[in-house]
């Protein structure tokens, strides 16, 4: 049974933000914004380096509104505090967050704490709907629900650039943990963006550019095909 609630999902536009949306809106229904912070200039996404139109274009295919805001790492929490208060006033009550629980990684639970302290401020609600999960389990359903991602982001100093554009399967899972890096990327070893998936009207269609070094990570530039 689905609880009515109005609710932003805060949005990457990657795997772990695509699926915590698809278990929000099994309990609750369409979120009412996807929340997105880009960089101060406005043009790509603070967290995954994607194209503001790309985004805007995997909100189209999600049918579902995109808010937008820029900001520096330093302005970041009074810009997104500031967010959730617009989005407030217009009858949102809860933000969801694509976090996963890693037991003994302190560091991670901190991203838990933020997102709990910043929803307390505005009076929200913060609901992590894959915080119980395993990373196994969580990319067995991501597999098992047919999305699709694509890697757009590596670390330099743990992945070689060629990862790039590699659709994730379960055989590049299984090459992660060879390498003995987190099979889901979750302490920053790769970023993804998600092309298709269940609640895709139709999949995001996106050309491969050049590939660009800034601050140790490798980006993929993508743009509308």
């Amino acid at each position: 049974m689905i609880n009515k609630i109005s609710y932003f999902v805060s949005w990457s536009g990657g795997k772990d933000s695509c699926l915590a949306l698809f278990r929000a809106m099994e309990k609750y229904g369409k979120p009412k914004y996807l929340l997105t912070m880009l960089t101060e200039n406005g043009d790509r996404s603070r967290s995954h380096g994607i194209d503001r139109a790309i985004l805007q274009k995997q909100a189209n295919l999600l049918q579902i509104p995109i808010y937008f805001c820029a900001a520096t790492w330093n302005n970041y929490e009074a810009t997104f505090i500031k967010a959730m208060k617009n989005l407030k006033k217009q009858g949102v009550k809860m933000g969801v967050f694509g976090d996963i629980n890693y037991t003994n990684d302190i560091n991670w639970k901190l991203h838990r704490q933020w997102a709990d302290q910043v929803c307390h401020q505005v009076e929200m609600i913060s609901y992590e709907p894959l915080w119980d999960d395993s990373v196994h389990d969580l990319l067995q359903e991501f597999f098992e629900k047919k999305w699709i991602a694509k890697i757009i982001a590596v670390n330099s100093k743990i992945l070689n650039k060629n990862y790039l554009g590699k659709i994730l399967n379960k055989q590049l899972i299984d090459e992660f943990l060879a390498c003995g890096i987190d099979p889901a990327g979750e302490k920053g070893e790769y970023h993804t963006i998600v092309l298709d998936g269940p609640l895709f009207t139709q999949p995001l269609l996106a050309t491969e550019k050049e590939s660009v070094l800034k601050n140790d990570y490798w980006f993929l530039n993508l743009i509308l095909t």
